[in-house]
């Protein structure tokens, strides 16, 4: 006898149950264990890559930072650059810091050399137009006389010829200068005029600007121009 409708729909009805069955059994521990296995190594990988991500990030942050300061630190030591010239000024002189009380150290003298030496001359202005170079004693040294090509170590102050205004003295490093005279590492006025000079004088020398800096200043790159006075003590020569 064929199935009534109703037996059918309880036929199908079992039917599927079994078959949900079926599948639950398929879904085996071994199964399930794989599938969560799965998962975490793909959270493993993910996390992975974000790291790596991250660390890429932060070491370019630091690449850009280095450059940065690279350039900065170039900047600044290419900003204090100062092209150097062939002693066409003075000798600057550097030396110890002054003591506690503020005043430079004295210099260290030539035996048996005059004890004002030890002191800081004052200059004044010179008078009318000074047309050649001028070397006046003012102190007579007793040691040997200055030599072409010798080092010699001096104390000095330099005026403007007119007004008598300071614009450079060895005297405010609390040390003596050192040089080569004679051979041009100096302005010509130094060269002529501290040559055959005897160790432990005192001599001044006025100076005109063709023999200094020139009397163009635009052209003197701010170094002092027009006729200049110097006060030089020679301390040494070798």
């Amino acid at each position: 006898m064929p199935a009534t409708p109703l037996q059918q729909g309880v036929d199908d009805v079992s039917e599927r149950t079994q078959q949900n069955r079926s599948a639950d059994q398929d879904q085996s521990p071994a199964t399930k264990s794989g599938r969560r296995l799965a998962a975490q190594l793909a959270e493993k990988k993910a996390a992975d890559a974000k790291r790596k991500r991250n660390a890429w990030a932060s070491g370019l942050a630091a690449v850009a930072v280095a450059a940065l300061l690279i350039g900065v630190f170039v900047w600044i030591g290419g900003g204090n650059d100062k092209p150097a010239t062939q002693a066409d000024a003075t000798p600057s002189a550097s030396g110890p810091a002054p003591d506690a009380a503020g005043a430079p150290p004295a210099p260290q003298l030539p035996e048996g050399a005059d004890p004002a030496l030890g002191s800081k001359p004052a200059v004044t202005p010179g008078t009318g137009d000074l047309k050649k170079l001028a070397v006046t004693p003012l102190i007579k040294g007793t040691g040997p006389a200055v030599q072409k090509g010798q080092t010699i170590t001096t104390n000095y102050v330099g005026v403007f010829y007119k007004d008598g205004k300071e614009f450079d003295s060895s005297w405010k490093a609390g040390q003596p200068a050192s040089f080569p005279i004679g051979v041009g590492q100096v302005i010509p006025g130094w060269d002529q005029g501290l040559v055959g000079v005897t160790v432990g004088s005192r001599v001044q020398l006025d100076i005109p600007g063709e023999l200094a800096y020139g009397n163009d200043e635009a052209a003197a790159g701010g170094r002092p121009t027009g006729p200049l006075r110097f006060v030089v003590d020679v301390l040494a020569a070798q």
